[in-house]
């Protein structure tokens, strides 16, 4: 178990997260399963004993310095870091959105991706052998906006510039990043799009989705490169969706 390599996925409790971590645990993955709520934590943990549980709230420095530290305690290493924790926030275009909701989903989206890189980079650099990898999910809202998603489309914009930044900065220490753009994966936050959603002409029409799993699986592609490899940026969506062309 000592030479399995060392996880670490945020908002792992459900969604795109919970499929991920399931995926990295299936490959001999040693886990730190991060993310606010601790009880869909143990679910997805179950009796595996490769998989740790660590209640995180990614908004916060302490939380995030804490997560990072008991993982390097356990673990020894941290030999890749998916950011996947994230919220859409309250919907709202330019002229409407509070500032105060436009601070709390920079904060999730972005702050916290950037904590959690943070905290891997430097374990990344110092650990010996060194270097790892960082995944962030970025959305194809890192590309083209839903309407009235302003706060959650330039955060995920945001996402690409951290992304490249972390890439050009891990060169030096074997540090690799690349970006995962997801449209219309099915899982509770995109539970709506199914039934319903707002296109850029105004009218509302059902998207088609798909199964989260073929995420993970992508993810896992990603993660189990060698560092001499990257993926820098990896678009996948249901085959359907409006977003390639005019709808």
């Amino acid at each position: 178990m000592a030479d399995m390599p060392v996880a670490v996925v945020t908002g792992a409790g459900s969604g795109v997260g919970r499929a991920i971590a399931q995926a990295l645990l299936g490959r001999q993955h040693r886990v730190a399963l991060a993310g606010r709520r601790a009880e869909p934590l143990r679910e997805v943990a179950g009796e595996i004993p490769a998989a740790r549980v660590i209640p995180t709230d990614v908004t916060d420095e302490a939380s995030v310095a804490a997560l990072f530290d008991q993982v390097r305690e356990q673990f020894g290493r941290v030999d890749l870091l998916v950011n996947n924790a994230g919220t859409f926030g309250p919907s709202g275009d330019v002229g409407e959105l509070p500032a105060a909701d436009w601070n709390a989903v920079v904060q999730a989206n972005l702050t916290g991706s950037f904590l959690c890189a943070q905290h891997a980079f430097n374990a990344m650099k110092e650990q010996d052998p060194r270097g790892g990898r960082i995944i962030n999910n970025g959305s194809i809202a890192a590309h083209s906006p839903r309407p009235r998603s302003v706060a959650y489309t330039a955060t995920k914009h945001a996402i690409t510039g951290l992304t490249k930044s972390i890439s050009l900065d891990g060169r030096a220490h074997d540090v690799a990043c690349g970006q995962i753009d997801i449209g219309n994966a099915a899982t509770e936050m995109t539970a709506g799009i199914a039934t319903g959603a707002v296109q850029a002409d105004g009218t509302t029409s059902p998207e088609p989705t798909f199964d989260p799993a073929h995420v993970a699986d992508a993810v896992v592609y990603m993660a189990e490169l060698p560092l001499s490899a990257n993926v820098q940026f990896l678009t996948i969506t249901a085959t359907a969706m409006p977003y390639i062309g005019r709808g």
